[in-house]
């Protein structure tokens, strides 16, 4: 019986209702997870139809494409703390300045990954023992493209429009994966692969574009200076980086060390165990502006963290029981009997992917909490799984256990430097961006 001073089931629903940190992630999460979904979907089918062999070509190159949009995922990082901080500051008004200055800056790089994809299509194809240089131009293209993405993204998520941003993610993966069958089944196999992915951004940037249109109509009523965000932009490239690393890299060294079926087979796993990667990833999206709100008007953003990670193990675990208590189901769905290989090692593969969710989660809040500490130890986790593979790469199991103590030992290190910055962090005033009205 409860007592008088003990809230009932209901009014605790309702709190939890209210709580804008899970509203936020639910929303994210709902996008996130469709997005999730459609690309899973997208690999599950290239497997299916191109087989392990061919399907190696495929993941190699969704691996070296993910590689390159970094230079995006700073973006959007950088651009939403800016956009954040001026929110914040009651400077939105900037912000139609922001997304124009910010457009205008990366339009020579999208040319030359556009020239560089052609210039070096022959080198890459040579490397990763692909069938057709073709499929490397088309990614010059799509790279090009997921940098301009980066602008409407960042602006999105610093003004926590959490709906819009959810809907791009998701929309960019529907399209992308609706294309893909008419194009594999059409016969054109990696560059079909790749030219999926190129009309998935595409539609993305045009979505963006007219989710700020509001903003855009409008007047800016101040300029704002990029050159003030330097500092935190190489912090923003190191941490993105490094993520992208540590959950690319090993394919794409596996294509090259592998035989042809067992690069398939890793490929696999790999795409399975980043289902928690991006199945939680929400999670750090909406982590990251609420830290540098709760900086700007001196809340210690100590527990956003801590429901943060509470909200992602919880969700990671539901997904480690079904990949340990029916790993050939999870197998077959995705990827098919010719995948069946994977089965004894999809439980590590997810364990892989909770700890680089966790890691993500940490290196975001400490680039929200301005505290680098997090660079070299990103950076010895990326070098100690690139050691590890080089020296071990016997068949495609050890590859799996190279990446998951490397993982488990960056996400120790990360731990340990988050507990000793907590009790030293004391509320600070984030510092407003420089703005100049017109």
């Amino acid at each position: 019986m409860l007592s008088a001073s003990q809230p009932s089931l209901g009014t605790r629903l309702t709190k939890l209702r209210s709580n804008r940190l899970l509203r936020q992630n639910f929303v994210l999460f709902s996008g996130g997870l469709v997005a999730g979904i459609s690309g899973f979907v997208y690999h599950a089918i290239a497997g299916r139809i191109l087989g392990p062999a061919s399907y190696g070509e495929v993941a190699s190159l969704i691996a070296l494409y993910t590689v390159l949009t970094t230079p995006a995922l700073i973006l959007v990082i950088v651009l939403a703390r800016y956009a954040a901080t001026l929110v914040a500051a009651g400077n939105e008004g900037a912000i139609r300045h922001l997304i124009l200055r910010a457009s205008t800056v990366i339009v020579i790089p999208c040319l030359l990954a556009i020239l560089a994809g052609i210039a070096l299509s022959g080198v890459v194809a040579d490397f990763l023992h692909l069938h057709s240089r073709l499929s490397i131009v088309w990614m010059g293209l799509a790279v090009a493209v997921i940098w301009l993405v980066a602008v409407p993204r960042g602006i999105l998520q610093g003004r926590q429009s959490f709906t819009w941003l959810s809907a791009n993610l998701s929309g960019e993966g529907i399209v992308r994966t609706g294309i893909l069958v008419p194009l594999l089944l059409a016969g054109f196999k990696a560059s079909g692969a790749i030219v999926a992915v190129l009309a998935g951004v595409l539609f993305a940037y045009a979505l963006g574009i007219f989710s700020l249109r509001g903003t855009l109509r409008g007047r800016a009523d101040a300029t704002v200076q990029l050159r003030a965000m330097a500092s935190f932009t190489m912090a923003a490239a190191a941490g993105t980086l490094g993520i992208l690393l540590l959950y690319n890299l090993d394919v794409i060294l596996a294509k090259h060390y592998l035989d042809d079926h067992g690069a398939g087979i890793y490929g696999g796993l790999n795409k399975i165990g980043t289902i928690l990667y991006f199945l939680t990833l929400s999670v750090s999206q909406v982590l990251f502006p609420r830290v540098v709100e709760a900086l700007a008007t001196n809340n210690h953003p100590g527990r956003l963290l801590l429901t943060s990670a509470a909200i992602m193990s919880i969700l990671g675990a539901g997904a480690l029981l079904v990949f340990a208590v029916v790993p050939n189901l999870v197998v077959g769905i995705l990827f098919g009997p010719a995948f069946h290989d994977a089965e004894p090692f999809l439980f590590f593969v997810g364990v892989i992917g909770l700890a680089l969710s966790l890691n993500n989660l940490l290196v975001q809040f400490f680039m929200a909490a301005h505290d680098w500490w997090f660079v070299p130890l990103l950076a010895i986790g990326v070098a100690a799984m690139v050691t590890a593979i080089v020296f071990n790469h016997h068949n495609f199991g050890a590859v799996v256990m190279d990446v998951l103590f490397t993982l488990l030992g960056l996400l120790a290190a990360l731990t340990a430097r988050v507990m000793l910055l907590l009790p030293q962090l004391h509320p600070v005033a984030e510092k407003t961006p420089a703005v100049q009205a017109v």
